[in-house]
């Protein structure tokens, strides 16, 4: 655990973290280390936060070293999609039992584990996730990884998060921290261009990122890992090689960006393919930041005309629904990247924001929404689903984008709803994605079905009649309910007090 701690204390003394920056610098070494507060795991442990990181990894066979609920509890927690591997769908647990943990024969059943999967997939790698019950009794995976991967050779990487050290996004990172340690950098790539990037944070939701890849691919540039959606292990592993690289999810991977611009000299920015004009931006810096790194300068002019071309593409297809949805006001409940992207996105339309959750935005997420929106007291780091339901049920907005989680809220207050966050099964990304969210909200918002269910019920319409009210009446000289006449009872029916 001693290397967990060292691994831990350097994730939360990250420097490009937003909480850091804020602070003097004079106190700025001393990290954002604090004691966990009761519940701090309760929207998902460290062990899940990795398990998100690193699952869609496809090709990959990923090894969970514990109990077998472990596994059950955090498998397919994402909707991620795989153009080719479906290794990753595969479920891999060692199902430990009470009598191998108190016989210590744990870290014996994870080798011939290893050993098992090698033999029946030949994967290219195995990831092996460390838990809570494993970690408590003190299991080395590292060790083993180690002697597995000389006896099996293939890589056998430790992937040392487990639950009780922190919250979800505490797992994001040290999956990060993982694939530093053991896979980025293990391979070099034989076709390394002057057009290769990275797109970090990007988990393919949807297949989502294929509606952005072709744009790319149409400017000459090539993604030679995009971490984790869709991604290959030998990606990964040479991803070390690239010019520039995109961050679109901050929260979850900012280490591993800055980390890699450290080491391998790839600079990085910050950005977001939800909506027109973020996907435009987006094009046009991964444009720049090549051409700083060396690439030839006409790929500037060949961004320019491929956003100009999709952006009146888009436009035009737009056009149809703005008459509908202009005015329309949106209560947005979400967190990160689509916290600020989704806002702008949708006032380009004509829609109004009347609130945006801004849970674990970044300093400069909260920023961007603060420029567009104008009015502070718009933002909420987070509502409870009472004020959620008032805000709705008062009518105050027209529809609410969300995850799967606050849904009933909306239904509960007879108002649309539109899934947004990682549960959904429709892409909103690029150009083609943001035509496909305006298409959604229109279909949820025009649904005739909400002004059916707005209706009174027929028996809220009418008083009851004197026939609809109980037949049944109180005597007054005795404590016994008189029957009605329409039904015949027995003697033995009432009994006196």
């Amino acid at each position: 655990m001693s290397s967990l701690n060292v691994k831990i204390q350097d994730v939360f003394n990250e420097p490009a973290c937003e909480r850091n920056r804020s602070k003097a610098s004079n106190v700025r070494n001393k990290g954002c280390s604090k004691p966990l507060t009761p519940g701090a795991a309760a929207g998902g442990c460290a062990f899940d936060g990795a398990k998100i990181v690193l699952q869609p990894i496809t090709d990959v066979a990923h090894l969970v070293h514990a109990p077998l609920a472990c596994e059950g509890n955090s498998w397919d927690n994402r909707g991620t999609a795989s153009s080719g591997p479906t290794l990753w769908r595969t479920s891999f647990t060692t199902d430990l039992t009470e009598q191998e943990i108190v016989m210590g024969n744990s870290e014996r059943k994870l080798f011939k584990a290893i050993r098992q999967i090698k033999e029946a997939y030949a994967p290219p790698a195995i990831f092996v996730y460390a838990t809570c019950v494993t970690a408590l009794i003190g299991d080395d995976i590292e060790a083993v990884c180690k002697r597995a991967e000389e006896t099996c050779g293939l890589p056998v990487v430790p992937i040392n998060a487990p639950g009780f050290v922190g919250s979800k996004n505490l797992g994001n990172k040290l999956a990060g921290e993982a694939l530093l340690d053991h896979v980025i950098g293990t391979v070099e790539p034989d076709d390394a261009g002057p057009y290769d990037i990275n797109i970090l944070g990007e988990f393919n939701l949807s297949g989502e990122f294929w509606f952005v890849k072709p744009l790319l691919d149409r400017l000459g540039i090539r993604v030679r890992a995009c971490i984790p959606g869709d991604a290959r292990y030998l990606d990964i592993a040479s991803a070390h090689r690239a010019r520039a690289a995109m961050l679109v999810c901050s929260t979850a991977l900012i280490n591993l960006a800055r980390k890699m611009e450290e080491r391998w000299d790839i600079p990085f920015f910050e950005g977001s393919f939800y909506g027109i004009t973020a996907t435009s931006e987006a094009l046009r810096q991964v444009a720049e930041l090549l051409v700083k790194k060396g690439a030839d300068q006409e790929i500037l002019d060949r961004t320019v005309t491929l956003i100009a071309e999709e952006e009146a593409i888009a436009w035009k297809r737009l056009e149809e629904y703005r008459p509908r949805l202009e005015g329309k006001r949106v209560l947005i409940n979400t967190g990160g990247v689509k916290s600020w992207s989704l806002v702008h996105a949708l006032m380009e339309i004509g829609m109004e924001i009347v609130g945006t959750s801004v849970k674990k935005s970044t300093v400069e997420d909260k920023e961007r929404i603060r420029q567009a929106l104008k009015d502070e007291h718009q933002m909420f780091e987070s509502m409870a689903p009472r004020e959620l339901y008032a805000l709705l049920s008062e009518h105050k907005a027209d529809i609410m984008l969300s995850g799967g989680r606050t849904q009933f809220i909306a239904l509960k207050a007879k108002m649309p709803w539109v899934d947004i966050n990682q549960e959904r099964h429709r892409p909103y990304a690029g150009y083609d994605g943001m035509v496909e969210l305006v298409r959604q909200i229109d279909l949820a918002i025009h649904n005739p079905v909400w002004s059916q269910v707005r209706e009174p019920a027929p028996w809220e319409d009418r008083p009851a009649t004197k026939e609809q009210l109980p037949s049944t009446r109180r005597d007054t000289d005795t404590t016994r309910v008189a029957p009605s006449k329409s039904r015949q009872h027995d003697a033995g029916d009432f009994v006196e007090c």
